[in-house]
């Protein structure tokens, strides 16, 4: 029987040696996104901004150019239009109006008016409104719901490893999200709730991979404890590379068939999550590992303590 592997069972890659190429790549990468989220800032989607989306079907291919005449003289602000997937289907984003829900309805009611002037049998596949209460609300709860998934990944770490682990872990998710929130910058994706979930399962499974790894540099500090800290560090990702790359690779083989054959509505979630499984599956072999010899990891303290408990009661029994 013929078995393929994208990478042997037994790799010998002296990872650690990289080390300082990989921290001065997530170094520039990180200041980088974080100036570009300072600078140009993120696309914000109607969920943060706030403002009216109606998406629109027309007969025949859509006349943008004609549309944007017709809208463009209502006096509503900024109005955006886009071919939204197939040629007939345009998303039309309008600045959010002085006002209440009144106001809003008079602009979509102004809007299809316009529409329907020069697009007889146009249909509208949703029309929605997110007030600036609403968006407000929206960016503190997406803000509440990444902090306390770190936070709380912090402490199950912590709780199961040594505390160098834990602090390295969360290091590496900071990293990942920064590195997706200058993806989201540098792309000019639309940043909505469903980027929000693309970031929270970004960081699901870059710490999946991360304990995967973690666990077998406390599995190997058991057994070669006379090994050096680095050499052993690169033996146990060697260890889980197999088993990294190929959960990264039919992941990402599942992400590339939503994002060319998914449709325009979950493209950015799938580009987002492309971009997050590269980044997590990197960060697990480059940045969460070697972090641990610039923690101090000690081969002696909880797993130390452990033997001596079970030493004690077997010499007790």
């Amino acid at each position: 029987m013929i078995r393929l592997t994208l990478v042997p069972q037994k790799t010998n890659i002296p990872f650690m040696k990289f080390r300082l190429m990989a921290f001065v790549l997530s170094g520039f990468l990180a200041i980088s996104s974080l100036g570009l989220f300072g600078g140009i800032g993120l696309n914000k989607g109607i969920d943060f901004e706030g403002g009216i989306l109606i998406e629109v079907g027309t007969e025949g291919p859509a006349d943008l150019s004609q549309m944007r005449d017709a809208l463009g003289g209502l006096g509503l602000g900024e109005v955006a239009l886009q071919e939204f997937g197939a040629v007939n289907d345009v998303l039309i984003r309008v600045e959010r109006q002085e006002g209440e829900a009144p106001a809003q309805q008079a602009a979509v009611d102004a809007v299809k008016k316009a529409l329907e002037a020069d697009n007889p049998g146009i249909s509208y596949r949703r029309v929605e409104f997110v007030g600036p209460k609403v968006s407000g609300e929206l960016v503190e709860s997406a803000l509440l719901a990444v902090a306390t998934a770190v936070v709380a990944m912090l402490l199950y770490i912590w709780l199961r490893f040594e505390w160098q682990f834990s602090v390295g872990a969360v290091l590496a998710l900071v990293h990942d999200v920064v590195l997706t929130i200058g993806f989201f910058a540098i792309t000019r994706i639309e940043f909505n709730l469903a980027s929000v979930a693309a970031i929270l399962t970004i960081v699901g499974y870059s710490i999946n991979d991360t304990v995967v790894v973690y666990d077998r540099i406390r599995e190997n500090l058991r057994k070669y404890k006379q090994m050096p800290l680095g050499d052993l560090l690169s033996l146990s990702i060697n260890d889980t590379l197999s088993r990294t790359v190929m959960t990264s690779v039919t992941t990402l083989l599942a992400l590339a068939a939503l994002f060319f054959f998914g449709g325009e509505v979950i493209r950015g979630f799938s580009a987002a999550m492309i971009w997050g499984v590269v980044i997590g599956t990197y960060s697990s072999i480059f940045i969460a590992a070697p972090l641990l010899l610039i923690l101090g990891l000690q081969r002696s303290s909880r797993d130390d303590e452990e033997e001596a408990e079970k030493e004690e009661i077997r010499e007790t029994l």
